[in-house]
């Protein structure tokens, strides 16, 4: 369950938002419970009130704000639509190298060694079904241990994981919610 250490302001209008209905709860609620109403994925009459609004478009729009994205419309057969290609194609050739290098030349085979952010990088491309992309362009031999580690590292149980501490307890959750 998710249990609300400090709420003050982050500086980001997201999260701020966030930690607002996290504090506003009268019980506790799950990790999974979270994710489903802060991304609009559940329709419990009860909590509609922690839902928050556009969430993929705030992000979109932060994220061309920063230079990463564009906005483009684009028409699919009959509808005209909004898209957000990467526009700054140097940040994600950083990332991809980033991840790349930390499950090849920098792996540690502990996760409590890793880096925090790196952890909680490869818990989210997991997640967004985008961590094969990340390695496609390595080759074969390198393809197959970079896979083969991050698998050893998602397959863990994050439980046991996260009764660890050093602070990764919520990667830890966000990975067991994904993978239920």
């Amino acid at each position: 369950q998710v249990l609300l250490k400090s709420d003050a302001p982050t500086g980001d209008v997201l999260l701020d938002e966030t930690l607002r209905h996290i504090k506003a709860t009268e019980s506790a609620e799950t990790v999974q419970t979270w994710i489903e109403l802060l991304t609009g994925e559940t329709w419990n009459p009860f909590k509609l009130q922690y839902q928050l609004r556009n969430v993929r478009e705030r992000l979109a729009k932060a994220l061309v704000e920063k230079g990463i994205l564009t906005t483009e419309k684009q028409n699919f057969l009959l509808f005209d639509m909004t898209t957000h290609p990467v526009s700054n194609a140097s940040e994600k050739q950083r990332l991809v190298k980033k991840l790349q290098e930390s499950v090849l030349e920098r792996w540690v085979n502990d996760p409590q060694r890793m880096e925090r952010r790196t952890l909680a990088l490869l818990v989210l491309a997991h997640a967004s079904d985008v961590l094969e992309n990340v390695f496609a362009s390595l080759a074969d031999d390198k393809y197959d241990v970079a896979m083969n580690r991050t698998k050893d590292l998602l397959d863990m149980d994050p439980e046991v994981e996260a009764a660890k501490g050093r602070g990764t307890e919520m990667i830890w959750a966000v990975l067991a919610a994904f993978n239920k």
